[in-house]
């Protein structure tokens, strides 16, 4: 690398700064390699865990235990997930939380027989903690400082990263001998509680390397929240009945299996509105408790939602609660690019969850899981690269839209117009939630001539370049949820299509897509070690 930027050399850069990226950064440290991690916020505030809580897959290792939570979830994913992937997240799952009990000393709350419940994390506290360890563990932190693009090697390895540093208003680059992409999914802005820095940059980083992906038709998560708020902590709305304007019950509508009954009611222009009035008094007490900042909303509001009716809407979330993302291909978490690994949401979740999650604790559990194998993996294969290696490599840029326009005409600031087209394209109910295929394919239409332009013109500098490149990242993860929504004729999982309302068993694959100017699909195989159904 050249001109006025800041430098650093690491063995491993682990991108991101929620749950995965620090499990990933503690665990490259623990096994003896420098590790810098790069968040695009403050870690340990950022991202949808730290805002909020979450429950986790905590699960006994007890072998009745351990088969119930493993084939709950089978049918509800499509029986895409991969039994051997789950025993693994069980396992590491179950290590890592007890590991936060006794090393992060972790607050964890008593039964009323004194047993430890271990099923649940409050984010503030969790990712305060977690933050604390990897500081301890001699991992440099560098906060506001966005990832703008990987940089790759002569041969293709990946070898680093560059990005902007916004306190400081200054470039900067990290040569390392492997990077961890532990960015988050893709809400793409849509208001929903602490997902304003998901806005799918791992993705595009990872293509652009020549990584692929997996799942991403199964994109299309909603939850409910206020209206007019943020908090789309929807697992309590199954205590909810729901109401129409005029006061009657909106029959089918339902936190599960019942939310497209909602978003219909509301694509007319009406309201609907909820009551938790399901929930008696021992479950609203466990509630409180559980998910304190469930209930600030409403008690700022002056709204008792187990007796006040109030009015609610649904937020996108893709593939925050989505299961698709960058495709995994080893147990380490690889992603088929040398020096390159995925963790927690930014890499697909299909392994546990098949094509649908519904909630955070299977997300959180894969993020603890991933996070530390990919970890491990990182710091294995840089340390296999000899002390310094990274120094001595030449490094040049991956990035591509957003960065290094092909045009012409160079046009600073189309970030905006560019992210207001994207999210007229994937926020809607009526194209991304109730899905058709001829709406899927003219959206998809619209998404490639805005990748088109935005290819050529598209140009930031310094905090602008930051938005470019989110833009971008949004755009084309639009473009690849769409395009594979089109190649699953069927409804399987999260991934409904109203015009192929069943399950095709010809269809019992995985979709991988990929490309960037050119986007592709393409069938995959289960792993012999994968779920039949």
């Amino acid at each position: 690398m050249t001109g006025a930027m800041t430098g650093f050399d690491t063995d491993v850069l682990v991108v991101g700064g929620g749950p995965a990226a620090t499990w990933a950064a503690l665990k490259a440290a623990g096994a003896g390699a420098r590790v810098v991690l790069a968040d695009k916020g403050y870690c340990g505030t950022s991202g949808a865990t730290a805002a909020g809580g979450t429950g986790v897959w905590y699960v006994p290792p007890e072998p009745a235990a351990r088969e119930a939570a493993m084939a709950s979830r089978e049918g509800l994913g499509g029986y895409l997930a991969d039994r051997r992937w789950m025993a693994r997240v069980l396992d590491e799952t179950y290590d890592r939380v007890n590991e936060l009990a006794t090393q992060g000393r972790y607050p964890f709350p008593s039964g009323p027989d004194g047993q430890p419940l271990r099923g649940g994390l409050q984010g503030p506290e969790y990712m305060r903690r977690m933050r604390i360890r990897i500081r301890r563990a001699g991992v440099r932190v560098l906060d506001h400082s966005p990832v703008t693009e990987l940089l790759t090697d002569a041969d293709g390895a990946v070898a680093g990263a560059a990005g902007y540093r916004r306190q400081v208003r200054e470039s900067y680059w990290v040569r390392a001998g492997a990077v961890v992409l532990a960015t988050g999914g893709c809400a793409f802005l849509s208001g929903a509680l602490g997902t304003n820095t998901n806005t799918g940059d791992g993705a595009l980083f990872a293509a652009e390397a020549g990584a692929e992906l997996s799942g991403m038709e199964f994109s299309n998560a909603y939850g409910i929240a206020p209206e007019g708020t943020s908090v789309t902590k929807t697992a309590f709305y199954s205590y909810a009945t729901f109401h129409r304007e005029d006061g009657g019950v909106l029959e089918g509508a339902a936190s599960q299996g019942g939310r497209s009954v909602i978003a219909r009611e509301l694509l007319t222009g009406a309201k609907v509105y909820a009551r938790l009035d399901r929930a008696d008094e021992p479950a609203r007490a466990a509630m409180r408790l559980a998910q304190p900042n469930f209930f600030l909303t409403f008690d700022r509001l002056g709204i008792d939602p187990f007796t006040d009716r109030f009015a609610v809407t649904l937020l996108a979330e893709g593939t925050v609660r989505g299961t698709g993302g960058i495709r995994i291909t080893g147990d380490d978490c690889a992603t088929g690019v040398p020096g390159l690994y995925a963790a927690g949401d930014a890499a697909t979740r299909e392994e546990i969850c098949g094509g649908f999650t519904g909630g955070g604790s299977h997300n959180a559990a894969w993020a603890i899981s991933s996070g530390s194998w990919a970890g491990r993996g990182a710091a294995g294969h840089a340390l296999s690269l000899g002390s310094g290696s990274a120094a001595r490599r030449t490094v040049t840029g991956a990035g591509g839209a957003g960065l290094r326009p092909t045009g012409h005409r160079a046009r600073p600031g189309g970030h905006r117009a560019a992210v207001e087209l994207v999210q007229a394209q994937v926020l809607p109910y009526d194209k991304n939630y109730l899905r058709r295929g001829e709406v899927l394919a003219d959206s998809l239409r619209t998404l490639d001539a805005a990748w088109s332009e935005l290819r050529a013109t598209l140009h930031g500098e310094g905090a602008e370049l930051v938005r470019a490149r989110q833009a971008a990242a949004m755009t084309a993860h639009a473009r690849w949820m769409y395009a594979a929504a089109l190649a699953r004729t069927e409804t399987r999982g999260m991934a409904k299509r109203l015009d192929h309302p069943h399950q095709d068993p010809r269809q019992h694959h995985r979709i991988l897509v990929g490309g960037l100017d050119r986007v592709w699909t393409r069938p995959a195989a289960l792993a012999a070690a994968g779920a039949t159904g």
